[in-house]
């Protein structure tokens, strides 16, 4: 088999080359996969990273200039997503560590403010205002805990949709819960 310079390969990939990019894809993907689940242990969010590292380099392939391999490149790239994505996690696990403190130390006090079952009704209110494929987005992220691109597939939206409809639904949810405590809305975007 011809060994194809990495230089070559990026020129053809700069000039927007599909068929050039697909063979790099598969040829590395298997592999870059099982690297990120090494480092994150699930399978779903490994493909996920690798996913949007071969997006990311096809978007900006005109702007990327790689001074190592391309395969060095693309297992650093890997590398780092993944451990921003597990800083992230690190964070949100902190935020729930957080509320459920929060939420353990003010409970008496915040049933004395808020009967339960008024808050359930605001909230359920609250997503009743939004748009009908706004509030279905919503609702499959929040409660069904459906990742966004299982969400893209399920009702063939783009991701971008998803998360334009995502962030609409809550910028319309804190206005309407803006009276209220903000750690109702933590509790719906970390519980």
């Amino acid at each position: 088999m011809i060994q194809i310079p990495d230089s070559d390969i990026l020129l053809a990939i700069r000039q927007g080359n599909e068929r050039v990019f697909e063979t790099v894809f598969k040829k590395h993907y298997q592999a870059l996969c099982n690297y990120a689940c090494g480092i994150l242990k699930d399978m779903d969010d490994a493909e996920e990273v690798v996913q949007s590292i071969f997006l990311k380099f096809w978007e900006q392939r005109a702007e990327i200039e790689i001074s190592v391999s391309l395969k060095s490149y693309l297992y650093r790239a890997v590398h780092n997503t993944c451990l921003n994505r597990l800083k992230h996690l690190k964070i949100q696990e902190t935020y729930r560590q957080y509320v459920g403190d929060y939420l353990e130390n003010t409970h008496d006090s915040a049933t004395d403010i808020l009967d339960k079952v008024e808050l359930e009704s605001r909230i359920a209110d609250a997503l009743e205002k939004l748009p009908e494929q706004c509030r279905l987005i919503f609702k499959m992220s929040r409660f069904e805990e459906l990742k966004y691109q299982e969400i893209a597939d399920r009702l063939r939206l783009s991701i971008k949709t998803v998360e334009n409809q995502i962030g609409k639904a809550l910028k319309i949810m804190r206005t309407e819960l803006a009276d209220y405590l903000p750690i109702i809305l933590l509790m719906m975007l970390f519980f």
